[in-house]
């Protein structure tokens, strides 16, 4: 779409003759017009046009067809102008005079996109469930950036360094990553580094010779042994310290392990993803972190969205956990409109783990079918940091806690810290052991214990 006939009949031209179907509008009303009668998948406009410019057609055009890959042409002296309409949703820009080969490039590669968040819309379940994607609810711009890039490198053997606050769902990533992947019928391991001691760290990961330790009465295979062929998940990496990271970076590049103890290597075949919540390049600048480790890892960088930055998702995040949550109850319950756009009012700093608690408290402590405003527990208050439409965030909801009753989260919460602490004495730093009587995972047991504050007898156990 340009608004100067003779660049917009030469463009049309030259993408004819890529064998490319063009249509081309004269200005942004007939643009729109276009748009609605037409199934468009590339949009090109120039960015200052009579009446309507650029950006204002940017905005009404995905109004209009949200999936529309659109490339702003623009003059140099407007690049900031152009940078913009990316932030607003466009997927590149052009500067004039381009030569036809850069017009070409950046035109495939749109429609390359276009394609591909269209088969996943064709596709629908079938397409989530094949690329391991089931679990990642949310159709917003945000997520859709991340599944394709997530379906790109899945099929390649890359390490890959998943990105993300606490809650957005990292290890639900680098489990798709491995569905898709070609290792896909071999184990999955996770390993969350911040919910052990260092010591008991290394064995878990590497395995330990009998007799190693105090506490090593038989030799065990590692975890990475245990991945051997699969992928080995390791979260929370960057609560690792440089002494450790040494031994990580040395699987990495040899391929092989050292289990505590043995002086004999293990030649292992493991893809490794790994996550953080952490900034991890800060980390790095601050020597908290080894620099050669961070590029081993970083070959991939997937970040996952903060819940705060695709609200749009919330409506269909939140019918999931409660459809989960009523395959669990007797007695169904359904969402109000008026309790979506209240969650969808709320800036939610624990992210989609926060969401998935607040239905499933909802669900479970709500008095009626429909589940309403008034059973989340967040509240209306006045933003202090940045307003929102109405001036206005929710924050959770404060009570006198020397008078209420516990709420059913925290009533669990107790009688898991209960059962665990009891394991714990038990079995004490056999962590293996206290979750197979627990009837869990040990990476749950790991996140249980961090979460709860619970150590080990006599044992070490890093927050």
């Amino acid at each position: 779409m340009d608004d100067q006939r003779n660049m917009r009949a030469t463009t049309a031209l030259l993408l004819r003759s890529e064998r490319y179907s063009v249509l081309e509008a004269a200005n942004g009303e007939e643009a729109l017009a276009t748009l609605a009668s037409n199934g468009v998948d590339l949009m090109l406009t120039d960015l200052k046009m009579e009446p309507m410019d650029g950006l204002t057609l940017l905005k009404k055009a995905l109004e209009v067809t949200p999936r529309l890959q659109v490339i702003m042409m623009t003059a140099f002296g407007s690049i900031e102008s152009a940078v913009e309409a990316m932030r607003q949703g466009a997927f590149d820009y052009v500067t004039k005079p381009f030569k036809e080969g850069e017009l070409r490039y950046r035109v495939e590669r749109a429609l390359e996109r276009a394609r591909l968040l269209a088969a996943v819309d064709m596709f629908a379940g079938e397409f989530n469930e094949r690329y391991g994607l089931s679990a990642l609810v949310g159709r917003s711009p945000a997520m859709q950036e991340l599944q394709s890039r997530l379906i790109r490198v899945a099929q390649s053997d890359a390490t890959v360094l998943v990105q993300g606050e606490s809650g957005t769902g990292k290890e639900l990533v680098a489990r798709a990553v491995h569905a898709q992947s070609r290792r896909k019928d071999k184990p999955f391991v996770p390993v969350n580094c911040a919910a052990i001691s260092e010591t008991l760290l290394e064995s878990e990961l590497f395995g330990h010779a009998k007799g190693a330790f105090t506490g090593a009465v038989r030799a065990r295979r590692g975890l990475v042994e245990e991945a051997d062929g699969g992928t080995l998940f390791i979260d929370e990496v960057t609560e690792t310290t440089p002494a450790f990271q040494s031994k990580l970076l040395r699987t990495l590049q040899e391929g092989e392990v050292r289990r505590v103890g043995e002086s004999t290597p293990v030649k292992v075949d493991v893809r490794i993803v790994a996550a953080t919540n952490r900034d991890i390049e800060v980390e790095v600048r601050e020597k908290r972190f080894r620099q050669d480790l961070y590029y081993r890892l970083n070959v991939v960088s997937l970040r996952v969205p903060p819940l705060r930055e695709r609200l749009e998702d919330v409506p269909a995040l939140a019918e999931h956990f409660l459809k989960r949550a009523n395959a669990r109850s007797p007695e169904p319950k359904r969402l109000s409109k008026a309790a979506v756009e209240h969650l969808m009012n709320y800036s939610f700093p624990g992210n989609v783990r926060e969401l998935e608690n607040l239905v499933e408290q909802a669900a479970a402590l709500a008095e009626s079918e429909e589940l309403l405003p008034e059973d989340f527990p967040v509240r209306l208050e006045a933003r202090v940091d940045a307003a929102g439409p109405m001036g206005a965030s929710l924050t959770p909801q404060s009570a006198d806690t020397s008078t209420r009753m516990p709420t059913l989260a925290e009533a669990v919460d107790e009688a898991e810290r209960r059962a665990i602490a009891q394991a714990l004495e038990r079995h004490g730093t056999d962590l293996g052991r206290v979750a197979e009587e627990l009837a869990i995972s040990s990476t749950t047991l790991w996140r249980k214990m961090k979460r709860l504050n619970l150590r080990p007898p006599g044992g070490d156990h890093r927050d």
